[in-house]
């Protein structure tokens, strides 16, 4: 028994690093693609772009639900609904956080998601997380902290906007993992169901939060092929950025998905200053090394933890086997009342009482 539990958490460890490793390659390759956009083509219209990104997304599950490679299964649609306008507003928020406050000040409250969604988890889910992963986490922050704030600026309204940012942020994602355990959905069904709700949230507020950044109008700008090219690219990369996002925190934690960003974050530094030769300081090799053993850290108490509850279940599955091989009896006698069992058991989910157990 416990090797068929090994066994199972082998094969869920091995699911989670493709996920991990699909969402580290594409957004880093979505970074480098925005990244020319912006600074070769002056293409300012970050939260346009993103619902662009999300409409392409849409279409390309929705293809891929005629072809039948998923099946679409509808649930609570005020939920979806919810859940999608939240996703768009929180994004949104994040764009304004970044116009209306210094780089380093959005750094600040990109690093502030984390403790944040620790904090919700622990008040209204209940979770609990060890001191090894509190202290992982906070020397993956204070990593991340040395290697990329530089400059703290604060200003009335950008601070709101951030605090507003990092909650809508942590609810969201928080909601992506619930919501799929709830359900019973995988990341791709929920994905499908909410990307036209969060593409149509920025695909409205999207020009005007742009025009209010850049005072520039995304519909005047001038779409050259290479920016047309340079924009199909940066669609196409996102369907798997999306993607790879709902499939990491389904699989893992929200935690572990901000973990992850962290990451990409420092991969992204290193690319910058390796192949686009951008300024690199000790002080950004030094933050890096500290959030790289953070990671290490972090990855190495998760599996420990992960590994230690496949045990402790596995243990207890022979006890349940003994226990219901000891009262054969019983289930002799029972077996007549099966029918008036089932009866009962009718009788009691339309009454409504059973609803949590069905869930």
């Amino acid at each position: 028994m416990k090797e068929g539990a090994m066994a199972d958490s082998s094969g869920k460890q091995l699911g989670t690093a493709g996920a991990l490793s699909l969402s580290v390659i594409s957004s880093v390759s979505i970074v480098i693609c925005n990244k020319a956009l912006l600074s070769n083509f002056s293409f300012n219209f970050a939260t346009t772009l993103t619902s662009w990104h999300l409409l392409v997304t849409f279409c390309s599950l929705h293809v891929a639900q005629m072809l039948k490679l998923f099946e679409h299964k509808p649930f609570d649609p005020r939920t979806v609904m919810g859940f999608g306008i939240l996703n768009g507003i929180s994004i949104g928020l994040l764009n304004l956080c970044l116009g209306f406050n210094s780089v380093g000040f959005y750094q600040m409250t990109k690093l502030a998601i984390i403790p944040c969604t620790v904090l919700l988890e622990t008040l209204f889910l209940r979770k609990r997380f060890s001191r090894h992963i509190q202290t992982s986490l906070i020397v993956l922050l204070v990593g991340v902290g040395i290697a990329t704030v530089t400059d703290l600026q604060l200003n009335t309204l950008g601070s709101i906007l951030s605090f507003l940012a990092i909650v809508t942020t942590c609810i969201a994602q928080i909601m992506t993992n619930t919501i799929q355990k709830r359900f019973k959905v995988s990341s791709t069904q929920l994905l499908y169901q909410s990307c036209p709700y969060q593409a149509m949230t920025l695909f409205v507020t999207g020009p005007f939060l742009d025009g209010l950044l850049t005072k520039e109008n995304v519909f005047a700008f001038t779409y050259t092929a290479p920016v047309l090219l340079f924009i199909i690219l940066s669609c196409l990369i996102s369907v798997s950025v999306n993607f790879s996002t709902f499939l990491v925190i389904g699989k893992t934690s929200p935690v572990s998905y901000q973990v992850l960003g962290h990451l990409k974050t420092c991969l992204v530094l290193a690319l910058g200053y390796i192949v686009l030769h951008n300024p690199f300081s000790w002080r950004n090799i030094f933050g890096i090394a500290i959030a790289v053993v953070g990671m290490g850290l972090y990855s190495y108490f998760c599996i420990q933890e992960s590994q230690q509850k496949a045990i402790e279940i596995s243990s207890q599955l022979p006890q349940v086997i003994k226990e219901k091989e000891t009262d054969p009896l019983i289930t002799v006698e029972n077996g007549s009342n099966q029918n008036a069992d089932m009866s009962t058991a009718t009788l009691w989910n339309k009454t409504g009482s059973g609803k949590d157990l069905q869930a």
